[in-house]
This record gives structure tokens, sequence and C-alpha cells, in this order.
């Protein structure tokens, strides 16, 4: 497998993925213009009930298509999550939760990503759809 790519390097300085995402235990998959991928996992992540938090997914798809906005508005600029809409197909229980963030629409001032959550089988667990308002970060 190859090592995921180090976000200083892509332009993002030392901010990685941030603390609550530390906290979550999301990992960097992979980077790219067109495809932004992070992992987490289940344990740890759970309601009492045992599945996956929907509001963990939340925090997974927020994530990503954040950083993924960061990568695409560039140096000296920020991205903020704007809105934000969730549906949640089915639980997840165990194992590790993949992000997958692809953009619907990338502008100067807006982007917009498409974010699949999917279990270790390749099942959908939530959809995500992200909005973000790229600024200067001054």
């Amino acid at each position: 497998m190859t090592p995921p790519p180090d976000l200083a390097a892509l332009g993002l300085g030392d901010l990685g993925l941030g603390e609550l995402a530390e906290k979550m235990g999301i990992e960097l998959v992979s980077a790219d213009t067109d495809r932004f991928v992070i992992r987490m996992p289940v344990a740890g992540n759970r309601q009492p009930y045992g599945l996956l938090h929907g509001g963990a997914s939340a925090v997974l798809a927020e994530t990503a298509g954040s950083v993924a906005s960061a990568l695409h508005a560039g140096a000296g600029r920020i991205a903020v999550g704007i809105e934000l809409s969730c549906t949640h197909h089915r639980s997840a229980t165990d194992g590790f939760v993949t992000a997958v963030a692809t953009p619907l629409s990338l502008g100067r001032t807006v982007a917009s990503y498409d974010i699949a959550i999917s279990d270790e089988q390749g099942r959908r667990v939530c959809t995500a759809r992200l909005t973000c308002l790229l600024r200067d970060a001054s």
C-alpha cells in the first residue's frame, strides 16, 4: 500500500486534518484534485446501541470535503463549510468506514463535494454533500 500524501506537501502547512479528526482516528488515505479519501474506525465512534454514530459520519464527510476544498482553494486561502447534508443508508458496527469526496463544482469562491461513505465491504453507509466558502486566510 502506498503511504498517504503529506498534507503539508500539498499546501496545507501544519494544519493536518484538524483536532476533531485526530480525536476520532481519521486518517488520510489519498489526495488528488478529483478524489480525496480518508477513513475512520467505527470503534470509538459508536452511539450507545453499538452502531456508528450519524454525527461521526457527518464529521468524516465534513472533514473530507473541507480539506479537499482547502486543497482546491490553494495557498493563502481557507475553506469554511457553509452547508452539509447527510443521508444515512445503513449501519456499521466494526472495522473502518471510508469517505471518498469528489467535486461537484469548483469555483473561485465556492466549492461543493459529493462524499460517499462506505464500510469495508464496499456497502454505502452514508451519502453527503458539502458546500464550502473559499476566502483569503487573512
